[in-house]
């Protein structure tokens, strides 16, 4: 990137103190959590933020203003995953950092894809019919445990009566995925990777929970300001989807939704179309961001 492709300059003041705000919102999010795990503890809910979707909570501490923007005083970060260092712009006294157009040359197909991926999602109205049943469905007729130390709440028997009690309407290949053998055929449609940008919806926890995933497959490429926007939402969304899934996490802190009465399911909807309508602007946002990526991207 040339001096005169950078959109604007921070100063180090300003964005130390950005960087210093982001940090103080992703620990009023998930400090103590954050605390414990460093320590050796384990969570079986927040866990997967960091396990299931790789992002580094160190990753995520870490600030970045997104693509065409400049830090002066910024050496830190030259040497850095998508980084280069050039010369000063035009009032600017010392070189500076920004993330590296061929960085985002590279990262093209994936900017594309993932554009698609979200407009398609997009396109689609919300089903809120689904009742959070791709978790019963990835422990029905087994007796194994997925998360360790967590009891089913229902029991063996109990899960998969709830499972056979009524229709299995996963939407999400990366949910259907882990699905045992006996509950793939109950799926009202069978997924494929292949076929996954004609089968999400924006109603889908998982798929909005992806805003944070796809967020931040292209750091730093884009805001940290947006990614933790995302991140957020991924956290409410998994709480609901654990406060619904077969496991009694009551020790945890987490009451259940309880999906296999009239009332459990009436207050899953709810919240899973309050998540829906958090996700919408975001998704929206993160599409701006892609296309406009996708518009910078070099020859």
């Amino acid at each position: 990137m040339t001096a005169a492709a950078v959109r604007s300059v921070l100063s180090e003041a300003e964005w130390r103190s950005r960087a210093a705000t982001h940090r103080d919102r992703l620990d009023a999010l998930v400090g103590p959590y954050l605390r414990a795990r460093a320590a050796g503890a384990k969570h079986p809910v927040l866990d997967f933020l960091f396990t299931y979707y790789g992002h580094k909570p160190a990753q995520l501490r870490r600030w970045h203003p997104g693509f065409g923007v400049a830090l002066a005083g910024a050496a830190e970060y030259t040497g850095s995953r998508g980084y280069h260092r050039i010369e000063a712009p035009d009032g600017v006294s010392e070189p500076v950092s920004t993330a590296d157009p061929e960085f985002l040359r590279v990262r093209a197909d994936t900017v594309s894809f993932i554009a698609g991926l979200l407009r398609a999602t997009a396109s689609r109205p919300a089903q809120l019919s689904c009742f959070g049943l791709h978790e019963w469905a990835m422990v029905y007729r087994t007796g194994e445990i997925r998360h360790d130390a967590v009891p089913l709440r229902l029991g063996d028997a109990g899960t998969d009566a709830v499972v056979e009690s009524m229709p299995v309407r996963c939407t999400h290949f990366d949910a259907f995925r882990f699905f045992t053998p006996p509950a793939v055929p109950r799926n009202n449609r069978q997924l494929t990777r292949a076929g996954q940008i004609d089968s999400e919806q924006p109603g889908c926890l998982h798929a909005n929970m992806d805003l944070y995933k796809w967020g931040f497959k292209l750091t730093p490429l884009l805001s940290s300001d947006l990614l933790l926007d995302c991140f957020a939402l991924a956290r409410d969304a998994r709480e609901l989807d654990m406060r619904a899934s077969p496991y009694d996490l009551r020790e945890h802190g987490y009451d259940p939704i309880r999906i296999e009465t009239p009332a459990g399911r009436a207050e899953y909807v709810r919240e899973q179309a309050a998540i829906a309508n958090r996700g919408e602007p975001l998704r929206k946002r993160l599409l701006a961001s892609l296309i406009s990526l996708l518009d910078q991207v070099p020859e």
